[in-house]
C-alpha cells in the first residue's frame, strides 16, 4: 500500500514553513527573472536552501508555461543512500507549505513495468532534499492549475553511462509529449576541503573565477546536448556536479529524440555561487538554471 503523504521535512529549515511567506518569496524571485527561453520542456535548477539558490532557480521556473503542463517529472540525485538504479516515490501526495502535490500512480506503474525501477521507502524519500526543494517551486508555478496536474518524483542513483542511456530511452517518449515537464535537480561545483574537491589550476586568477570557468565549461557542453562530451568532461575534471546522473539521463533522452527527428535546444540563463572562494580554506557551491525547448 503506498504511503499517503511524503511530509515536507525540510520546511522550516531549508525554506520557510509559512505558506504566506513562501508564496511571497517565490513571487519575488519569479518576478525578478525574465522569460527568454520558453516554453520549457525540461529545466535544470538547483536544490540548496532557498536563501542560497532561490533567486537562481527562479530563472529556470520562469520559462515554464503552466497552461500546457499536465505532469511534472522531477529527477534528483541521491545524497544519503547508495542506489545503483532509479527509484520511485511510494507516496500518494507530497506535501508543501502551499498545497499537496499528487503523485502520478499510473506513470509509476508504467515505469515499474520496465523492471528497471526500485521503490524508495518513506524514510529515504523524506530524508532526500534534491526533489523536495523543487516541490514548492512546482506548486507555485502551477498554482492556477493546482488540481489539474500530477508529479513523478524519481531518485536517480550513481548509475553508469550505459544505465543513463537505458533510462534516457525509457523517458524519451515522455519528454516528447508537450504535456510533460522535466525538472532536473542539480547543483554545480562543490568546492573546498569539506567537499574533498580543491582542484585549481595555478595562475587562473581568483579561485572563485576558476570555479566559474570550470562550471561554464560543463554548462557549455550540456548546451551542445551531446551526452558523451559531458561524460568526458566529468571524467577529466571530476567536477562535483551532484546532479550529473539526472543531467546525463536527460541528455540521453534528448539524443534518443534527436535520432527520431526532434529538434531541441538548451540554454543556461543564470549562474551563481553561494560564496566567493579566495583561498584554500574557503568553500562554495555553484548553482545554474537552464531551459530545454523543442523547436
Amino acid at each position: 500500500m503506498p504511503n499517503m503523504y511524503r511530509e515536507a521535512t525540510h520546511a522550516g529549515s531549508w525554506y520557510t514553513d509559512s505558506g504566506a511567506e513562501l508564496n511571497r518569496q517565490l513571487n519575488g524571485w519569479l518576478n525578478d527573472a525574465d522569460l527568454t527561453f520558453g516554453p520549457a520542456r525540461a529545466i535544470i535548477a538547483p536544490h540548496a536552501g532557498y536563501r542560497y539558490c532561490g533567486a537562481c532557480g527562479a530563472w529556470a521556473y520562469r520559462q515554464i508555461s503552466p497552461a500546457v503542463v499536465k505532469r511534472v517529472f522531477i529527477l534528483g540525485p541521491s545524497h544519503h543512500v547508495r542506489l545503483s538504479r532509479c527509484a520511485l516515490s511510494a507516496a500518494q501526495y507530497c506535501r508543501t507549505p502551499l498545497y499537496d502535490l499528487k503523485v502520478d500512480q499510473q506513470i509509476n506503474k508504467q515505469l515499474e513495468a520496465t523492471g528497471h525501477f526500485k521503490w524508495m521507502d518513506q524514510k529515504t524519500d523524506e530524508d532526500e532534499h534534491s526533489i523536495e526543494m523543487h516541490l514548492p517551486y512546482v506548486a507555485k508555478v502551477m498554482e492556477e492549475y493546482s488540481d489539474q496536474f500530477t508529479i513523478v518524483p524519481v531518485m536517480v542513483g550513481s548509475i553508469s553511462n550505459e544505465w543513463e542511456e537505458t533510462y534516457g530511452k525509457i523517458f524519451a517518449p515522455y519528454l516528447a509529449d508537450p504535456q510533460n515537464l522535466f525538472v532536473i535537480s542539480s547543483d554545480f561545483c562543490h568546492w573546498g576541503q569539506r567537499f574533498r574537491y580543491t582542484y585549481y589550476e595555478e595562475g587562473s586568477g581568483p579561485i572563485y573565477k576558476w570555479i566559474e570557468n570550470l562550471d561554464k565549461m560543463g554548462m557549455d557542453l550540456i548546451e551542445t546536448l551531446k551526452a558523451d562530451s559531458f561524460s568526458e568532461y566529468l571524467r577529466k575534471y571530476n567536477n562535483t556536479i551532484c546532479g550529473r546522473h539526472p543531467i546525463g539521463v536527460l541528455m540521453q533522452s534528448v539524443e534518443e529524440l534527436k535520432r527520431r527527428g526532434h529538434r531541441m535546444s538548451f540554454k543556461f540563463l543564470k549562474y551563481d555561487q553561494s560564496n566567493q572562494c579566495c583561498d584554500k580554506k574557503d568553500s562554495s557551491v555553484s548553482y545554474a538554471s537552464g531551459s530545454l525547448i523543442f523547436e
